[in-house]
């Protein structure tokens, strides 16, 4: 795990001195198309020309299958927990392999990141099969890589057609979070943009990085969803409290069940106890009461007896 960090760190500063690129947007007139189809234009000090437009209605999106069975659930846990609080308004966008478009120097550039987050779209769609930053809304807050077995696309600072991921991020769309996971071996890379590059950023004590845009924590968790056992990208509110999945809710709400079923069952134990106590209590009164009784009716019959044989009661002889 620590070859990993320390060859993700070589790449980056390697890397970052050869393309320090500062693109600085400059706002233009618009263009004569609509403003649904493109936005406005900037262009980079390196001669980078880059423009916010929609994808033709004709242009094919690469269909390329997951990398990993284990990329799509870890993408789906991160959105559900998230689904489950309440956390996710109308005016978001949250995908997984979803396509991220800009246009570069005339050419489309269409990323598809295991997920993001964009904080607002302009307009509420309910199927869209991609998205253009600027142009449809806010630029996404977070983009999210799962390491796969590949070429390190994830790192790659290529700057010609087509950009590599690292540059289309960082340079292009210049989105402020970037998190680069290795699923098997529980690494989590935070990276920050920092001065129009990315930083990045060590995690606090507890292993986690915080979100102001989403008001929460991120960190890695260890264990077992959908019959996958391993790392997983887990959210934590502000006071340290794990927003739990569908089924942890439900195991919860269960144990919670059954801890009221049996403090139900205890009570209803101590009640019959209770009762037995109040039971036997009054048998003792009853066997009390029949043995004064019985007294009585002995001392009754023994003065019937004495008066009888002609002797007061009252007026024994002493011993």
């Amino acid at each position: 795990m620590c070859n990993n960090v320390e060859q993700a760190s070589c790449l980056f500063y390697k890397y970052k001195v050869k393309f320090a690129i500062n693109i600085r947007i400059i706002k233009t007139s618009l263009y004569t198309l609509p403003m649904a189809t493109q936005l406005r234009e900037a262009k980079s000090s390196t001669g980078l020309v880059i423009t916010w437009e929609a994808l033709p209605d004709d242009y094919q999106l690469e269909d390329e299958p997951v990398e990993s069975t284990g990329h799509p659930l870890v993408a789906g846990a991160l959105r559900e927990s998230l689904e489950i609080y309440g956390l996710i308004l109308a005016q978001m966008l949250i995908a997984s392999n979803f396509a991220l478009c800009a246009n570069v120097n005339g050419q489309p550039v269409v990323k598809a990141p295991d997920w993001l987050y964009v904080p607002s779209v302009n307009e509420i769609l309910s199927d869209r099969k991609s998205y253009t930053p600027n142009l449809e809304g806010d630029v996404p807050a977070i983009v999210m890589e799962f390491l796969s077995d590949k070429d390190g696309e994830e790192y790659s600072v290529k700057r010609t057609h087509p950009p590599g991921k690292w540059f289309f991020y960082e340079q292009i769309l210049q989105v402020p979070i970037y998190v680069i996971f290795d699923q098997d071996g529980g690494l989590l890379e935070f990276y920050r943009l920092e001065n129009g590059h990315y930083e990045l950023k060590q995690p606090d004590e507890n292993g986690r990085h915080w979100i102001d845009s989403l008001n929460l924590f991120l960190g890695t968790w260890q264990g077992t969803k959908e019959q996958r056992t391993g790392y997983w990208l887990r959210w934590w509110d502000a006071d340290g409290n794990l927003l739990l999945w569908a089924v942890e809710r439900v195991e919860l709400e269960n144990q919670r069940a059954e801890q009221e079923r049996l403090r139900a069952e205890q009570e209803s134990q101590r009640a019959e106890q209770e009762r037995l106590r109040a039971e036997q209590e009054s048998q003792r009164a009853e066997q009390e009461h029949l043995r004064a009784e019985q007294e009585r009716q002995q001392k009754e019959r023994l003065i019937a007896y004495l008066l009888s044989q002609g002797i007061d009661p009252n007026n024994l002889p002493p011993e």
